[in-house]
């Protein structure tokens, strides 16, 4: 069965790469150019995604509450967030007389350029990945832990026992759920024996592991989210910037341009959890098809391979906004229980699951 009518991005990067070969002829410096038009678009494009996560926020949390949200700057309150990004920018940027300021100044820093690296093998449409690495898997896993570096360091450079307490907590939480994780994504390396996200999304061509990969995949997917959560410190696992605790936790000495760095990252990371689920169980760009049903599978072509992308990625993270308004917030004993007495056990066992039926053939 092939995909037939789904648009390609091929053409449109090969017309891009033409187009700019006629303007440079050094081979080196086209390289480079076309690696910043990547960057400065990347860039646009997830300030522009962080500014519609934050109006979606809070419009969720409305919802949730059974409320307006945002209803008085710009149509329906959507320049809202507009006007609290300009209120950030405008803000000094204090930085403590106490604080290391070299480690200070640089973790806002590393936290964004980690969150920022691990969109590159993420495909947002069919034939449109930044850089389809064929270890990618292995990547994102690797490089979202890079976030706990910038918290532990904002923490300890503040000088302050607020910051420093919700660092280590930040760090407990982090290193205890990655382990879920990875056990989670590890479920549908073994199905599809493949380690690059290109090659998953392929794999579920007759259809979407989550589908075909009966009640052991629907598990992982499960725990994935779960743990996901917690990695991204979101409520209810936001031990790490418990207000009524901690005044803000890690970044309580950050102001301005500083903390709206941070509030950059936690929406960047929000999109690549989502992301990374909506790849590895729902098909990513892949439309919904059903092996055998050419007819019907010829239809769902017609929609834009972005648009599933996408549809699929805020399904998530709309279901991830849900849970801040769902559940209260857990005690860190109550947290950390949870990982390594129920979702690790049960990550353990659920590979073997899904090993066994990857040899066996179980799956559709």
């Amino acid at each position: 069965m092939k995909i037939l009518l789904t648009y390609s991005f091929s053409s449109l990067a090969t017309y891009i790469h033409n187009l700019l070969a006629e303007l440079i002829t050094n081979s080196l410096l086209l390289q480079v150019t076309e690696m910043v038009i990547l960057g400065v678009s990347l860039i646009a494009f997830l300030v522009v995604l962080c500014f519609f996560l934050g109006y979606m926020e809070r419009k969720v949390a409305a919802f949730m509450e059974i409320r307006l949200g945002p209803n008085r700057v710009g149509p329906k309150g959507s320049m809202q967030i507009v006007a609290d990004t300009l209120k950030l920018l405008l803000k000094e940027g204090l930085t403590p007389d106490s604080a290391d300021k070299f480690l200070f100044n640089l973790a806002p820093v590393i936290m964004v350029i980690g969150s920022m690296m691990v969109i590159a093998p993420i495909a947002f449409a069919k034939d449109f990945q930044l850089y389809d690495i064929n270890i990618g898997v292995l990547y994102v896993s690797a490089v979202s832990s890079l976030g706990v570096i910038g918290i532990l360091m904002a923490g300890w450079s503040s000088n302050n026992k607020y910051s420093l307490l919700g660092a280590m907590r930040s760090g407990a939480q982090i290193v205890s759920y990655e382990l879920s994780v990875g056990l989670s994504l590890i479920s549908i390396v073994v199905l599809s024996g493949s380690l690059s996200l290109g090659d998953i999304v392929r794999s579920q061509e007759n259809g979407w592991w989550i589908i075909k990969g009966h009640i052991p995949v629907i598990i992982s997917f499960v725990i994935f989210i779960i743990a996901s959560t917690a990695e991204i410190n979101r409520a209810p696992f936001d031990m790490a910037e418990a207000e009524q605790e901690l005044t803000g936790g890690f970044h309580t000495e950050y102001a301005g341009m500083k903390f709206a760095m941070f509030l950059l990252s936690e929406y960047i990371n929000l999109f690549v959890v989502s992301a990374v689920a909506a790849t590895l169980f729902l098909g990513g760009w892949m439309p919904f098809h059903i092996g055998g049903l050419d007819g019907f599978n010829h239809i769902m072509d017609f929609i834009p391979s972005s648009v599933w992308f996408f549809s699929k990625t805020f399904l998530i993270i709309f279901i991830i906004m849900q849970f801040r308004w769902t559940f209260p917030r857990l005690r860190v004993d109550q947290l950390l229980t949870l990982e390594w007495k129920y979702l690790l056990p049960i990550s353990m066992v659920n590979v073997i699951l899904v090993t066994v039926m990857a040899i066996m053939g179980w799956h559709f």
